[in-house]
């Protein structure tokens, strides 16, 4: 009668353990599911953001110029003052590689930036910035776990208007960066803002663990819906 007790109770044991791990892993499911989504949405947010610096005549033209000589671009679709986002105060967004060798566009990986001083304003809360990493120093640092902007790696204002795209030819900053706001020229202050990696989005995006190098530089995964984003950036670097 103890045997069978203890038989009963120890298969009670193990099914109550299976339906745990089944509730567990059905929760689980629908959560990565809605990051990868999460994850997809920010990459088409980030190619619209991209594409309306691109066709700005005060800043598409510069920003084209330097794509052709950078080594990667982050792109922020919205960047929010003085709001939470993820946890973080600023922003989430995108950022892609160019590798010389291979003569071909990388990734994207997922950043946040957080801590943002907003200086001189043309209206609104919301911005779109773009980041252009020029140097060997901006991509180690944009590669690392988290960088802050203007102590860890160098930056500044990418030049506008008339005369930008000669101007480009005297900057020597390691990360050249633009702003919008509603569609202006923000001149955001980007000084002390640090620049994170969101591994949670990768895993969910590539379907495992993956660091940016494994992303932008192995090139180990790839993701076949951030087709439009790569063409969209390599249309406008002409590499």
């Amino acid at each position: 009668m103890e045997k069978i007790c203890r038989n009963v109770c120890l298969g009670g044991v193990v099914l109550s353990s299976f339906i745990l791990v089944a509730t567990l892993f059905g929760v689980l499911r629908p959560a990565m599911a809605d990051t990868a989504q999460d994850a997809q949405q920010l990459v088409e947010k980030a190619r619209i953001a991209f594409e309306a610096f691109v066709a700005d005549k005060d800043m598409g033209p510069p920003l084209k110029t330097l794509l052709k000589k950078g080594r990667g671009v982050l792109i922020y679709p919205q960047v929010l003052k003085g709001a939470f986002v993820f946890g973080v105060s600023g922003g989430s967004g995108v950022f892609l590689a160019y590798d010389a060798k291979a003569m071909t566009w990388s990734g994207p990986t997922f950043y946040t930036i957080g801590e943002v001083s907003f200086g001189l304003q043309a209206g609104g809360q919301a911005s779109e910035v773009v980041l252009v990493a020029m140097t060997d120093r901006g991509m180690t640092a944009l590669l690392t776990t988290s960088a802050k902007l203007g102590a860890d790696v160098g930056i500044a204002l990418g030049p506008v208007g008339a005369g930008a795209e000669a101007a480009t030819a005297n900057l020597s900053a390691d990360i050249i960066s633009y702003s919008r706001s509603k569609g202006l020229y923000a001149g955001i202050s980007l000084e002390g803002a640090v620049v994170g990696t969101r591994g949670s989005l990768n895993k969910a995006y590539y379907g495992k663990e993956v660091s940016p190098t494994d992303i932008l530089l192995r090139r180990t995964v790839s993701n076949a819906q951030a087709g439009s984003l790569l063409s969209a950036v390599k249309t406008a670097a002409g590499k």
